[in-house]
């Protein structure tokens, strides 16, 4: 017979049900106000547009480039080969204008050469807004 201590064990409990509580909220707080930013280790500048500039610019350069290397600025066929004949029948399409855009349209089946060799002769006459036209992918949309 224990005549002594009797107590039984008290079992000690942490109630972390409110401190649970209090760290969810927490969470949310942060998730739901940080903003998201994307940092590219490319600094592009981004172009600006608006109604009164749009129609106050000439339209768009266009140089073409076919499947098996011939050039065509606007309409007109680059006769001969290389840098220089593309060079000058650029030259004529756009007069003294080195800031207007210019949109390189290229056959997906032409070689890498011939589209460098657009990019290169529009360089060295110091067009500096060139884009490339492509067409959305059929299967991305589905």
């Amino acid at each position: 017979m224990r005549i002594g201590n009797d107590r039984r064990q008290d079992e000690v409990e942490i109630n972390v049900i409110s401190l649970i509580d209090v760290l969810l909220t927490l969470l949310m707080f942060f998730v739901l106000t940080t903003t998201f930013v994307e940092h590219s280790r490319m600094q592009v500048t981004l172009p600006k547009a608006s109604a009164e500039e749009r129609d106050m610019q000439a339209p768009a350069l266009t140089v073409m480039v076919e499947r098996d290397g011939r050039f065509y600025v606007g309409s007109d066929e680059v006769m001969g080969e290389g840098v220089e004949p593309l060079k000058q029948a650029i030259a004529r399409a756009a007069g003294e204008d080195r800031q207007r855009q210019v949109v390189i349209r290229a056959d997906a089946q032409t070689t890498h050469q011939h589209v460098v060799t657009a990019m290169d002769a529009l360089g060295q006459l110091g067009f500096t807004h060139l884009s490339i036209a492509t067409t959305p992918d059929r299967s991305d949309t589905q």
